[in-house]
């Protein structure tokens, strides 16, 4: 299938590893023009080297305005085509193991710049007739994972934020959907393997394996495999899909409506 990406420009958040790193690839492989956005320049200008006449390298923290700014600024007086909004998650915890000051925190690096770049880019793409916006949450929206309460809180704010931006703009040319992944052998996943660990002292490997256990699949997931749903979803061929909170972890969530 032709996606038809071609010289089309997106926003990659999260672009130095994990499923950022592999969106953000096969963006570039299908002859995308492509945003790199993440702390560490000097990965993104190694791993990106191949790609360096189609892309743009904006380093910094999502929670600083300065770097929302520039991300801003990058695509304001450009053609634009959409956005993958990524990032990591806040440190795990039982609701009794938070402290507000964990809440503060979590709603800057989990919720508030996603609402921030999404208010800001979404009258362009309105403007243009067209756009993706694409969220990259977490399984625990639709199935909350213990000892993840920050996660699970704001995660699925950010799902009802969505859905609710989507009807507004759904006429325009202009989709919002949300990838709610499980289990993937991506660097995230090491902080929830390690805290399953010392929850149950055990070792990293039989976590490992146990978490795998109760995959149906019976494995994690790749970032590429989810890459090419995500690219799927930023393409024009899914104009007709928006508001959607989309799984992809291997048949775990038990729900009908998995």
């Amino acid at each position: 299938m032709n996606l038809k990406l071609t010289n089309q420009r997106f926003i990659v958040c999260g672009a130095s590893s994990g499923f950022g790193e592999a969106v953000a690839r096969l963006l570039l492989a299908e002859g995308a023009h492509v945003v790199l956005v993440a702390r560490r320049k000097e990965l993104l200008q190694e791993k990106f080297a191949d790609f360096e006449q189609q892309s743009e390298i904006i380093a910094g923290s999502f929670t600083s305005q300065e770097t929302l700014d520039r991300i801003f600024n990058s695509v304001q007086n450009q053609d634009f085509h959409g956005i993958f909004l990524n990032s990591g998650g806040p440190p795990t915890g039982t609701p009794l193991q938070t402290t507000m000051n964990d809440w503060d925190e979590a709603w800057q690096q989990v919720m508030r710049w996603k609402i921030d770049l999404s208010l800001r880019l979404a009258p362009l793409l309105v403007n243009n007739g067209y756009g993706r916006i694409l969220f990259l949450e977490s399984q625990s929206v639709k199935q909350p994972l213990p000892a993840l309460t920050l996660s699970n809180a704001f995660r699925a704010a950010v799902v009802g934020f969505a859905k609710t931006l989507a009807l507004e703009i759904a006429a325009k040319g202009v989709t919002v959907n949300v990838l709610a992944p499980g289990s993937h052998a991506t660097p995230a996943i090491e902080r929830v393997i390690k805290n399953k660990s010392s929850q149950e002292n055990i070792s990293y490997e039989e976590a490992k394996m146990a978490m795998e256990k109760n995959i149906p699949v019976g494995r994690m997931g790749k970032g590429e495999e989810l890459a090419s749903l995500a690219v799927y979803l930023l393409s024009e061929h899914s104009s007709f899909i928006t508001g959607q909170t989309i799984s992809h972890d291997g048949g775990s969530i038990s729900g009908i409506f998995g």
